[in-house]
């Protein structure tokens, strides 16, 4: 079987898990695409699961109410080994990264990181992913009875869900005692979409002049729109916004139905982390600007004149 370690917060099932069931599918490997829940309460997360998998595993304990690392890949790894998993795929998150090299290691599985896409080739699994600052797109393979891997986030198109449901059941666990102790977590409190599950995201660019040009036309559109708000590195760098807005090669990968992008110059950079989105609506002065090379739609001209507009058509 694929074994996908799911994703979730809140008691959702994250968009990165319906992009890890499109990986599996499109890999063209053999066997079930099944769905691993691990977390506390999460009965709606493994019905969210199984409408896009072929079968889902529970596993609703106290010990895993919080996310370790350890107890993670202790898990997944038992599972795996269970299952008789030929490929692991775990989401290329933080934590996902954080965890998924000790899955590879129990599992004594050769590791194929951040892909960007999958593939069988024979015996192998065949993965692309970006280096050499995202200028350049490699190639890697593996062979061996398992195989992990990390897909990259807003590399694939979220699943939609199957004419029937995937059946569910419920997993024993041997789990290790925690080295680890959580005493506490803090969560980023936003009214607005988080980046990697918007449908409509508007980004801000150094052209944008400043950070308070930024608030008043990046996030005033974004709100007029219900939109998600990103940033580029310069932006992040400058300290104009938080590094959880960053898009790009260091940043978020994301695959929106429209990105708007003020006063983005399009280095290659950034368009590695956002060039897969289906609509590009690029806004900048410099007609030359590399962003309008890949923009579906653009307008040369002055954002402090266009993006008013484009607020007051909004709200009406």
């Amino acid at each position: 079987m694929i074994l996908i370690v799911a994703e979730h917060s809140a008691g959702k099932l994250a968009k990165s898990t319906l992009e890890m069931v499109t990986a599996a599918r499109d890999s063209g490997r053999e066997g079930p695409v099944t769905v691993l829940v691990l977390g506390q309460n999460i009965a709606g997360v493994a019905t969210e699961a199984a409408a896009v998998a072929d079968q889902v595993l529970v596993a609703d304990l106290p010990a895993l109410a919080t996310y370790n690392a350890e107890a993670w890949a202790a898990a997944t790894a038992q599972i795996a080994g269970e299952g008789e998993a030929h490929t692991v795929i775990i989401g290329g998150s933080r934590s996902g990264r954080e965890f998924a090299p000790r899955v590879a290691v129990k599992l004594d599985a050769p590791y194929l990181e951040d892909a960007t896409s999958l593939k069988a080739n024979g015996a192998a699994l065949q993965a692309q992913r970006y280096t050499y600052l995202a200028r350049v797109t490699e190639t890697v393979e593996a062979e061996g009875p398992v195989v992990a891997v990390t897909v990259k986030p807003g590399s694939f198109e979220a699943a939609a869900p199957a004419g029937e449901a995937g059946e569910q059941y419920d997993v024993e666990l041997t789990l290790p005692a925690s080295r680890v102790e959580v005493t506490g977590r803090s969560v980023e409190k936003s009214s607005r979409v988080a980046l990697t599950e918007a449908d409509v995201i508007v980004t801000g660019g150094r052209g944008v002049g400043n950070a308070e040009n930024f608030s008043k036309y990046v996030e005033g559109l974004a709100d007029a729109l219900g939109a998600g708000v990103g940033a580029t590195r310069a932006v992040v760098d400058a300290g104009w916004r938080p590094y959880a807005e960053q898009v790009g090669q260091t940043g978020k990968t994301v695959q929106p139905g429209a990105y708007i992008a003020l006063g983005v110059s399009g280095a290659v950079q950034h368009l590695s982390g956002m060039g897969k989105s289906k609509n590009i609506i690029a806004i900048n002065k410099d007609a030359e600007a590399p962003i309008f090379k890949v923009a579906d739609y653009g307008i040369v001209g002055d954002i402090n004149e266009i993006v008013p507009a484009l607020i007051e058509a909004s709200r009406k």
